[in-house]
């Protein structure tokens, strides 16, 4: 019988990305020229990015650094309250010279800020400073001096702009984390030379409000203005800035915040973080004593609205485009902090992004039935428009894969692709155009998305077209979910003029232990707390294959997933398929 392992597995650095039946054949992508491509590069090639190429040559100067000098003052003129926990076992790592970010570990690296070796989000995340709350964590005076001791070695080697450290989403997480930091490594009480900190605050502050303006609209530009605002209020150099920085994240708010809450990005896992920055600036300014702008406080009720739709029953985030599950706790204690009591909380407005949510019984389903993100945005995109998530209770069933962020470029492309989603990819085709260079090029229209309810029961009913840029090829996904919760029944619809080849995914957790029934035409389920769940299809050949599992980023794992493969002719196909709880 075909169990799940139990184990974390060390699969991408080496074999082929298990995210697709066995006897299939390599995912290809939408038939298009080199014209197209060049079209969709060009595109992306905005102004701005040029100017910002541009700028580097003078930021990489031997005088640029001292046109970011200017007084340091006395201090800092807010010192902000650390609102977020740390990870002990993380702070007691770093202690022991172990660096892990961003699923890559390093152990006592000979060049530890320069690490060549390490992937770039490695890089980015050590120079970022987010694990300064971990050292916190650990408590003492030897976990402090060691916070500490790594700032100054940053200072004397780093404080000179450099193409990743001083890039600006790094330069924001690193201002951000050192003025909430500050209190605990430059304490009050204590006679230290902060001086070169407070210098470094400074420039960097500087120089991040020149580019923010070369900065295109997205997360990026986003986030730093989350750390200028920052700056403004802690640092008296940036003071007067300051409204200029308020209005310019108001402006950035409305523009990437839906009415429904959901970010453009269409990332749970973005959508965490963008509302933990808001939440976070939103604590500082009332403490000290200034009103945060109409249009912030609403983007972070809505977007708290919508994260709680985002969420299993164990409490963590569903895995659509490049998210983790996330620590739910993280997620409670942000949620708490954006809905504060007597806040009542505003509802999403409408499903904009798309994502849908089924909840009866105990059991959730989320769908995406959204378009991918649009240019500027899709950085984080997948191609999984369709695919939908399940769970009983508080445990997980289906999954899509989740987010890969190692140096293998093939898990890479296979993470985003179609087949890592518990949906349908026909002829081997991803349903939108899944470009090497992190962005979406074909995309399908969504041809419509209805819902209706009757007693309790949940009907959705989504179609796209044009899958994988093939004019005429549509694919629609029906869903029922019981008032009980225990029946949940799918019917995949194939239409196109000419014969095409399917085959259906329904990723499993790892959790979850799967064996094929004697006739193969179904496959029983046991969830970790017992449950019982049997899958039954009609239209095409049911067989359990390998898959992997992503959920929790860096700690990849063996799981399964339930595989059914068609074909249809010149008409259409529809394949009927069902989860049935056992006993009820």
């Amino acid at each position: 019988m075909p169990t799940t392992s139990s184990g974390s597995a060390a699969m991408p650095d080496g074999g082929t990305p298990p995210t697709r039946s066995a006897d299939a054949r390599p995912v290809r992508k939408a038939p298009r020229n080199p014209m197209r491509l060049a079209l969709y590069r060009l595109d992306r090639l905005t102004l701005r990015r040029i100017a910002y190429s541009v700028a580097t040559i003078w930021f990489a100067g031997l005088f640029y650094r001292r046109t970011l000098g200017g007084r340091y003052g006395r201090g800092l003129a807010h010192a902000p309250r650390e609102v977020w926990l740390g990870d002990a076992r993380c702070g007691s790592a770093i202690l022991k010279k172990e660096y892990a970010f961003a699923g890559h570990a390093e152990s006592d690296p000979r060049n530890l800020w320069r690490n060549k070796g390490a992937p770039e989000a490695w890089q980015a995340a050590l120079h970022g400073f987010d694990w300064l709350r971990d050292l916190r964590a650990v408590g003492g005076k030897s976990a402090r001096d060691h916070a500490r001791a790594m700032i100054v070695d940053w200072l004397e080697r780093e404080d000179r702009w450099h193409p990743l450290s001083w890039r600006p989403d790094v330069i924001s997480e690193r201002l951000t984390n050192w003025l909430m930091a500050a209190e605990y490594v430059y304490p009050v009480e204590e006679p230290l030379d902060a001086k070169p900190f407070l210098g470094s605050l400074i420039r960097q502050s500087r120089h991040l409000g020149r580019v923010v303006g070369l900065l295109d609209p997205g997360t990026e530009r986003l986030r730093a203005l989350c750390a200028l605002v920052l700056t403004g209020v802690c640092i008296p150099a940036q003071a007067r800035s300051l409204p200029r920085w308020l209005d310019m994240l108001s402006a950035e708010s409305v523009a990437q915040i839906g009415l429904d809450g959901v970010h453009v990005t269409r990332s749970p896992t973005m959508q965490l973080l963008i509302l933990r920055r808001l939440v976070e600036l939103h604590g500082v300014l009332r403490d000290a004593g200034i009103d945060t702008p109409q249009p912030i406080e609403s983007a972070i009720s809505r977007m708290a609205a919508a994260l709680r739709q985002l969420r299993h029953g164990d409490g963590r985030l569903c895995l659509f485009n490049d998210s983790d599950e996330e620590e739910n706790w993280l997620i409670d204690l942000v949620l708490s902090r954006a809905d504060p009591p007597g806040h009542t909380a505003v509802a999403p407005a409408a499903a904009d992004a798309g994502f849908q949510r089924l909840s009866a019984g105990g059991t959730i389903v989320l769908m995406d039935a959204g378009p991918p993100p649009p240019p500027g945005f899709d950085r984080h995109a997948h191609a999984g428009t369709l695919s939908f998530e399940m769970s009983a209770g508080r445990q997980r069933m289906i999954v899509n894969c989740g987010a890969y962020s190692g140096l293998r470029e093939d898990w890479r492309f296979a993470q985003r692709a179609t087949a890592a989603h518990s949906t349908l990819t026909i002829d081997d085709y991803n349903s939108a155009d899944v470009l090497s260079t992190e962005m979406i090029g074909y995309r399908p229209r969504i041809a419509g998305v209805d819902r209706h309810e009757a007693d309790g029961n949940l009907w959705l009913d989504a179609r796209i077209e044009n899958y994988g840029g093939i004019s005429g090829l549509s694919h629609q996904r029906r869903l029922y979910l019981t008032a009980n919760g225990a029946n949940l029944r799918g019917e995949d619809t194939l239409s196109g003029k000419r014969p095409h080849r399917f085959v259906a995914r329904f990723h499993l957790h790892p959790s979850v232990t799967a064996s094929l029934a004697q006739n193969e035409e179904s496959v029983l389920l046991r969830l970790r707390d017992g449950d019982g769940w049997r899958f039954r299809a009609e239209g095409g050949v049911v067989s359990l294959q390998e898959s992997v599992y992503l959920g929790f980023r860096g700690r990849p794992r063996r799981t399964l997933q339930i595989v059914i493969t068609g074909a249809k002719g010149s008409g259409t196909a529809t394949l009927k398929w069902a989860f049935v709880r056992l006993g009820g």
